[in-house]
Protein backbone atom coordinates (compact mmCIF):
# COMPACT_ATOMS: atom_id res chain seq x y z
CA UNK A 1 0.00 0.00 0.00
CA UNK A 2 1.31 3.38 -1.08
CA UNK A 3 1.63 6.45 0.97
CA UNK A 4 -1.68 8.27 1.99
CA UNK A 5 -2.77 11.29 -0.45
CA UNK A 6 -4.49 14.31 0.29
CA UNK A 7 -7.28 12.83 -0.90
CA UNK A 8 -7.20 9.78 1.00
CA UNK A 9 -7.45 12.27 4.09
CA UNK A 10 -10.81 14.16 2.48
CA UNK A 11 -12.46 10.55 1.72
CA UNK A 12 -11.69 9.84 5.46
CA UNK A 13 -12.70 12.90 7.22
CA UNK A 14 -15.87 13.22 4.93
CA UNK A 15 -14.90 16.92 3.71
CA UNK A 16 -13.27 18.46 0.34
CA UNK A 17 -9.64 17.97 -0.65
CA UNK A 18 -10.03 21.87 -0.64
CA UNK A 19 -11.16 21.70 3.10
CA UNK A 20 -7.68 19.31 3.85
CA UNK A 21 -5.65 22.01 2.11
CA UNK A 22 -6.46 24.65 3.93
CA UNK A 23 -6.47 23.25 7.74
CA UNK A 24 -2.95 21.33 6.61
CA UNK A 25 -1.75 25.07 5.66
CA UNK A 26 -3.10 26.34 8.94
CA UNK A 27 -5.90 28.67 7.33
CA UNK A 28 -9.04 30.50 9.76
CA UNK A 29 -11.73 29.99 7.40
CA UNK A 30 -12.47 26.05 8.57
CA UNK A 31 -14.63 25.51 11.57
CA UNK A 32 -13.45 23.86 14.41
CA UNK A 33 -15.27 20.32 13.37
CA UNK A 34 -13.49 20.11 10.23
CA UNK A 35 -10.01 21.08 11.36
CA UNK A 36 -10.45 17.86 14.13
CA UNK A 37 -11.70 15.57 11.59
CA UNK A 38 -8.65 16.27 9.12
CA UNK A 39 -6.11 16.86 11.51
CA UNK A 40 -7.26 13.20 13.08
CA UNK A 41 -7.87 11.77 9.79
CA UNK A 42 -4.34 12.44 8.81
CA UNK A 43 -2.98 11.43 12.03
CA UNK A 44 -4.81 7.89 11.45
CA UNK A 45 -3.42 7.54 7.85
CA UNK A 46 0.47 8.90 8.64
CA UNK A 47 -0.20 11.70 6.36
CA UNK A 48 2.81 13.79 5.09
CA UNK A 49 1.88 16.88 2.54
CA UNK A 50 3.17 16.36 -0.49
CA UNK A 51 5.85 19.17 -0.11
CA UNK A 52 6.87 17.44 2.75
CA UNK A 53 7.25 14.02 0.89
CA UNK A 54 9.58 16.21 -2.08
CA UNK A 55 11.58 17.65 0.68
CA UNK A 56 12.05 14.16 2.17
CA UNK A 57 13.50 12.56 -1.35
CA UNK A 58 14.71 15.63 -2.57
CA UNK A 59 16.55 16.26 0.74
CA UNK A 60 15.54 19.90 -0.63
CA UNK A 61 15.14 21.56 2.51
CA UNK A 62 17.89 20.49 4.66
CA UNK A 63 16.10 20.51 7.79
CA UNK A 64 15.74 18.64 10.75
CA UNK A 65 12.98 18.83 13.25
CA UNK A 66 14.28 17.96 17.09
CA UNK A 67 12.25 16.86 19.61
CA UNK A 68 13.42 16.40 23.46
CA UNK A 69 11.47 15.95 26.23
CA UNK A 70 13.11 19.38 27.62
CA UNK A 71 15.53 21.87 26.83
CA UNK A 72 16.52 22.90 30.27
CA UNK A 73 19.49 22.00 31.96
CA UNK A 74 22.87 20.56 31.02
CA UNK A 75 22.11 17.07 29.71
CA UNK A 76 19.61 18.69 27.07
CA UNK A 77 22.36 21.79 26.26
CA UNK A 78 24.92 18.87 25.57
CA UNK A 79 22.81 17.20 23.60
CA UNK A 80 21.57 20.70 21.54
CA UNK A 81 25.72 21.37 20.99
CA UNK A 82 26.34 18.29 19.65
CA UNK A 83 23.04 18.03 17.27
CA UNK A 84 24.30 21.68 16.61
CA UNK A 85 28.23 20.76 15.90
CA UNK A 86 26.65 17.92 13.40
CA UNK A 87 24.33 19.73 11.82
CA UNK A 88 26.89 22.63 10.97
CA UNK A 89 29.47 20.18 9.28
CA UNK A 90 26.78 18.27 7.36
CA UNK A 91 25.08 21.60 6.28
CA UNK A 92 21.88 21.18 8.02
CA UNK A 93 19.92 23.17 9.76
CA UNK A 94 17.78 21.97 13.25
CA UNK A 95 14.11 22.74 14.28
CA UNK A 96 13.34 22.23 17.99
CA UNK A 97 10.58 21.75 20.05
CA UNK A 98 9.40 19.89 23.22
CA UNK A 99 7.73 16.71 23.86
CA UNK A 100 6.70 16.94 27.23
CA UNK A 101 4.67 13.75 28.93
CA UNK A 102 1.62 14.29 29.31
CA UNK A 103 1.04 17.15 26.96
CA UNK A 104 0.09 17.44 23.12
CA UNK A 105 2.60 20.23 22.66
CA UNK A 106 4.66 17.29 20.90
CA UNK A 107 2.04 15.64 18.64
CA UNK A 108 1.00 19.97 17.67
CA UNK A 109 4.92 20.46 17.08
CA UNK A 110 5.18 17.14 14.63
CA UNK A 111 1.96 18.61 12.57
CA UNK A 112 3.83 21.64 12.59
CA UNK A 113 7.24 20.17 11.24
CA UNK A 114 5.75 17.78 8.48
CA UNK A 115 6.48 19.41 5.39
CA UNK A 116 9.15 21.30 6.72
CA UNK A 117 12.05 19.35 7.69
CA UNK A 118 13.35 16.49 6.05
CA UNK A 119 13.24 14.14 8.73
CA UNK A 120 13.25 13.77 12.99
CA UNK A 121 15.63 13.13 15.51
CA UNK A 122 13.09 12.16 18.42
CA UNK A 123 14.36 11.43 22.31
CA UNK A 124 11.07 10.36 24.11
CA UNK A 125 12.05 8.07 26.66
CA UNK A 126 8.59 8.96 28.84
CA UNK A 127 6.65 7.51 25.86
CA UNK A 128 5.49 3.98 25.00
CA UNK A 129 5.68 2.25 21.76
CA UNK A 130 2.05 2.64 20.97
CA UNK A 131 2.43 6.57 21.11
CA UNK A 132 5.26 6.54 19.65
CA UNK A 133 4.11 5.17 16.46
CA UNK A 134 1.41 7.29 16.28
CA UNK A 135 2.95 10.23 16.16
CA UNK A 136 5.80 9.25 13.95
CA UNK A 137 4.20 7.75 10.95
CA UNK A 138 6.31 5.46 9.07
CA UNK A 139 6.53 7.65 5.86
CA UNK A 140 8.89 10.03 7.45
CA UNK A 141 12.25 9.08 8.59
CA UNK A 142 13.31 9.49 12.34
CA UNK A 143 15.79 8.41 14.85
CA UNK A 144 14.89 7.53 18.24
CA UNK A 145 17.54 8.26 21.36
CA UNK A 146 16.69 6.22 24.00
CA UNK A 147 12.99 5.05 22.67
CA UNK A 148 11.35 2.25 24.73
CA UNK A 149 10.79 -1.32 24.41
CA UNK A 150 12.29 -2.79 20.76
CA UNK A 151 11.31 -0.28 18.30
CA UNK A 152 11.58 -1.76 14.92
CA UNK A 153 9.58 1.27 12.78
CA UNK A 154 12.59 3.78 12.82
CA UNK A 155 16.03 3.99 13.71
CA UNK A 156 17.17 4.10 17.40
CA UNK A 157 19.82 4.57 19.38
CA UNK A 158 19.95 3.71 23.02
CA UNK A 159 22.50 4.15 25.80
CA UNK A 160 23.68 0.55 27.73
CA UNK A 161 22.16 2.03 31.41
CA UNK A 162 23.31 -2.00 32.43
CA UNK A 163 26.52 -1.49 31.60
CA UNK A 164 27.35 2.02 33.50
CA UNK A 165 25.09 0.91 36.31
CA UNK A 166 27.30 -2.28 36.94
CA UNK A 167 30.55 -0.36 36.66
CA UNK A 168 29.37 2.12 39.47
CA UNK A 169 28.33 -0.69 41.55
CA UNK A 170 31.78 -2.66 41.18
CA UNK A 171 33.48 0.27 41.70
CA UNK A 172 32.45 1.00 44.87
CA UNK A 173 32.20 -2.70 45.77
CA UNK A 174 35.98 -2.50 45.15
CA UNK A 175 36.52 0.49 47.77
CA UNK A 176 34.84 -1.79 50.31
CA UNK A 177 31.11 0.26 50.37
CA UNK A 178 28.62 -2.35 51.41
CA UNK A 179 25.17 -0.67 51.82
CA UNK A 180 24.78 1.67 48.84
CA UNK A 181 21.86 4.26 48.51
CA UNK A 182 20.00 4.21 45.32
CA UNK A 183 18.31 7.97 44.04
CA UNK A 184 16.15 6.55 41.01
CA UNK A 185 14.54 9.01 38.42
CA UNK A 186 10.69 9.15 37.90
CA UNK A 187 9.15 5.68 37.23
CA UNK A 188 7.43 6.89 33.63
CA UNK A 189 11.07 7.09 32.04
CA UNK A 190 12.36 4.47 30.51
CA UNK A 191 15.86 5.24 31.79
CA UNK A 192 15.27 5.58 34.96
CA UNK A 193 13.35 2.30 34.68
CA UNK A 194 16.18 0.50 33.11
CA UNK A 195 18.99 1.96 35.30
CA UNK A 196 16.95 1.23 38.61
CA UNK A 197 16.48 -2.40 37.80
CA UNK A 198 20.25 -3.05 36.61
CA UNK A 199 20.81 -1.07 40.26
CA UNK A 200 18.68 -3.66 41.99
CA UNK A 201 20.01 -6.98 40.21
CA UNK A 202 24.05 -6.15 40.88
CA UNK A 203 22.91 -4.61 44.56
CA UNK A 204 21.19 -7.43 45.61
CA UNK A 205 19.62 -8.07 48.68
CA UNK A 206 21.63 -4.74 50.02
CA UNK A 207 19.74 -2.46 47.78
CA UNK A 208 18.12 0.84 49.10
CA UNK A 209 16.27 2.32 46.69
CA UNK A 210 14.50 5.56 46.81
CA UNK A 211 12.90 7.87 43.54
CA UNK A 212 13.43 11.39 42.35
CA UNK A 213 12.63 13.36 39.44
CA UNK A 214 15.98 13.71 38.24
CA UNK A 215 16.33 17.04 39.74
CA UNK A 216 18.72 18.50 42.02
CA UNK A 217 15.77 19.38 44.63
CA UNK A 218 14.81 15.66 44.63
CA UNK A 219 18.01 14.51 45.24
CA UNK A 220 18.83 16.05 48.70
CA UNK A 221 14.95 15.56 49.36
CA UNK A 222 15.86 11.45 49.41
CA UNK A 223 19.18 11.83 51.56
CA UNK A 224 16.98 13.92 54.51
CA UNK A 225 14.96 11.09 53.94
CA UNK A 226 17.72 8.23 54.22
CA UNK A 227 18.98 10.43 57.17
CA UNK A 228 15.96 11.27 59.26
CA UNK A 229 15.46 7.32 58.73
CA UNK A 230 18.32 6.62 60.48
CA UNK A 231 19.16 4.34 57.34
CA UNK A 232 22.77 2.89 57.46
CA UNK A 233 24.70 3.89 54.15
CA UNK A 234 28.40 4.45 52.99
CA UNK A 235 27.40 5.05 49.32
CA UNK A 236 25.21 7.11 47.17
CA UNK A 237 24.70 6.23 43.78
CA UNK A 238 21.90 8.67 42.03
CA UNK A 239 20.91 8.38 38.32
CA UNK A 240 21.71 10.97 37.46
CA UNK A 241 24.29 14.17 38.17
CA UNK A 242 21.88 16.62 38.75
CA UNK A 243 20.27 14.38 41.86
CA UNK A 244 23.82 13.67 42.80
CA UNK A 245 24.66 16.80 43.11
CA UNK A 246 21.73 17.26 45.25
CA UNK A 247 22.73 14.57 47.19
CA UNK A 248 25.91 16.08 48.19
CA UNK A 249 24.22 19.38 49.35
CA UNK A 250 22.11 17.46 51.51
CA UNK A 251 25.10 15.24 53.25
CA UNK A 252 26.80 19.01 53.75
CA UNK A 253 23.90 20.12 55.22
CA UNK A 254 23.91 16.75 57.64
CA UNK A 255 27.66 17.36 58.16
CA UNK A 256 28.69 14.17 56.26
CA UNK A 257 31.96 13.74 54.77
CA UNK A 258 32.35 12.75 51.15
CA UNK A 259 33.81 10.52 50.55
CA UNK A 260 34.90 9.81 54.14
CA UNK A 261 31.69 8.94 55.28
CA UNK A 262 30.12 8.56 51.99
CA UNK A 263 30.87 7.92 48.70
CA UNK A 264 28.72 9.77 46.33
CA UNK A 265 28.22 8.90 42.30
CA UNK A 266 26.21 9.80 39.31
CA UNK A 267 25.31 9.14 36.08
CA UNK A 268 25.65 11.22 32.52
CA UNK A 269 28.63 13.52 33.25
CA UNK A 270 27.31 16.47 32.66
CA UNK A 271 29.74 19.57 32.14
CA UNK A 272 29.21 20.97 35.97
CA UNK A 273 29.94 17.26 37.05
CA UNK A 274 34.07 17.68 36.14
CA UNK A 275 34.02 21.04 38.04
CA UNK A 276 32.13 19.23 41.64
CA UNK A 277 34.97 16.60 40.80
CA UNK A 278 31.93 14.21 40.60
CA UNK A 279 32.19 10.22 40.51
CA UNK A 280 29.57 9.15 37.36
CA UNK A 281 28.93 7.45 34.27
CA UNK A 282 30.35 9.42 31.01
CA UNK A 283 27.42 8.96 28.23
CA UNK A 284 29.33 11.61 26.02
CA UNK A 285 25.91 13.69 25.88
CA UNK A 286 27.06 15.38 22.97
CA UNK A 287 28.60 12.47 20.94
CA UNK A 288 25.44 10.38 21.33
CA UNK A 289 23.23 13.58 20.12
CA UNK A 290 25.53 13.50 17.53
CA UNK A 291 25.48 10.22 16.36
CA UNK A 292 21.83 10.16 16.24
CA UNK A 293 21.59 13.21 13.64
CA UNK A 294 24.43 11.83 11.75
CA UNK A 295 22.81 8.50 11.34
CA UNK A 296 19.46 10.14 10.15
CA UNK A 297 21.27 12.44 7.61
CA UNK A 298 22.46 9.12 6.22
CA UNK A 299 19.43 7.58 5.77
CA UNK A 300 18.04 10.77 4.19
CA UNK A 301 20.87 10.53 1.51
CA UNK A 302 19.93 6.97 0.89
CA UNK A 303 16.17 6.27 1.36
CA UNK A 304 16.73 2.31 0.85
CA UNK A 305 18.95 2.04 3.78
CA UNK A 306 17.51 -0.45 6.39
CA UNK A 307 16.51 0.62 9.49
CA UNK A 308 19.11 -0.45 12.81
CA UNK A 309 19.75 -0.44 15.84
CA UNK A 310 22.35 0.75 17.90
CA UNK A 311 24.13 0.77 22.09
CA UNK A 312 26.15 3.99 22.71
CA UNK A 313 28.40 2.43 25.77
CA UNK A 314 28.97 4.29 28.31
CA UNK A 315 32.13 4.87 30.72
CA UNK A 316 33.22 5.48 34.48
CA UNK A 317 34.79 8.42 35.23
CA UNK A 318 36.60 8.05 38.62
CA UNK A 319 36.85 10.87 41.14
CA UNK A 320 37.53 12.53 44.32
CA UNK A 321 33.36 12.13 45.65
CA UNK A 322 34.62 8.40 45.80
CA UNK A 323 38.04 8.22 46.36
CA UNK A 324 39.09 11.17 48.02
CA UNK A 325 41.91 14.30 46.77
Amino acid sequence: MGAATIRDVAAKADVSVASVSRVLNGLANVSAGTRERVEQAARDLGYVPHAGARSLSMAKSHTVGVLLPDMHGEFFSELLRGMDLEANRRGYLLLFSNLHAGSSQGEAALRAMRGKVDGLVVMAPHLDEATLAQALPPSIRAVLINAPGDVRSHSNIRVDNQVGVQAVVAHLRELGRQRIAYIGGPSGNIDARERGAAFAAAAGDSALMREGDFSVESGELAIRGLLDEGAAFDAVFAANDMMALGALRGLEAAGRRVPGDIAVAGFDDVPLASYLHLTTVKVGIAELARRALGLLIDELGDPARPLTAHRHTPTLVVRQTTVGS
